[in-house]
């Protein structure tokens, strides 16, 4: 699953290896680096909500429908991202771990203390949070672009970064990665809207990685894990 949303990128841009890849969906917040076909390595992960999950529950709180997401990003669109100074979490970080769960705490508290909400008052949550996570990731990606060059100093093509998975639909989200990639010479890399949530193309397309690449077929004897970390 994780290693189908890491290489969707080689089959709709042809990227080569080696490139940095941000996933963000409702279950997951990771910046990974791909190295190669089941070569990657994790260098920042959410050590609470990932992101998904906090847009989604934000929605619940305000009354908005399920998915969050797109719920949250169009009331935000009608709104004021600077009525609320919500936190940025962990910006500053030296690691490149992320926190949501203190932000959606933020946002709850913020639509208790004006209670009850109009639709404006809602719009303006909805816009002050979106502001909060694109200023979070800013911070957050951007050391990780750093490292990607301090780490791969000599690379014959431009660096990439990759954004996979559901909530890398958000339009906000999407022009602050293209902006900070514009500003740190990387090629930003996002596939269409169909390819960014789960779906089948991504995982025949991994299971052709692994089979070009010389692997031979897993077994079927696998024991199910609710967790398997993609590195």
């Amino acid at each position: 699953h994780l290693e189908g949303h890491a290489l969707t990128a080689r089959l709709t841009d042809g990227l080569s290896f080696p490139y940095l890849m941000f996933l963000v969906s409702g279950g997951h917040t990771q910046l990974v680096l791909v190295r190669g076909v089941g070569d990657y390595e994790r260098w920042g992960t959410t050590i609470d909500d990932a992101l998904g999950e906090a847009f989604d529950k934000t929605a619940k709180l305000l009354g908005l429908p399920y998915p969050g997401g797109p719920a949250v990003e169009e009331a935000a669109a009608k709104g004021d991202p600077n009525r609320f100074p919500l936190p940025r979490p962990m910006v500053g970080e030296t690691r490149l771990d992320f926190s949501f769960s203190g932000l959606k705490t933020a946002v709850r508290q913020a639509a208790t203390a004006i209670a009850p909400l109009s639709e404006q008052d809602i719009a303006d949550i909805c816009a002050s949070f979106q502001k909060a996570v694109s200023r979070t990731l800013k911070d957050r990606i951007g050391r990780g672009l750093l490292r990607f060059k301090q780490e791969f100093p000599q690379l014959e093509t431009m660096p990439a970064l990759v954004v996979a998975g559901g909530v890398a639909a958000n339009t906000e989200i999407r022009q602050t990665l293209q902006s900070l990639c514009d500003s740190n010479g990387f090629r930003f890399i996002a596939p269409p809207h169909r390819l960014c949530t789960d779906n089948a193309a991504m995982i025949a397309w991994a299971g052709l990685e692994r089979m070009a690449d010389g692997r031979d077929a897993d077994p079927l004897e696998i024991a199910p894990r609710s967790r398997w970390p993609l590195d």
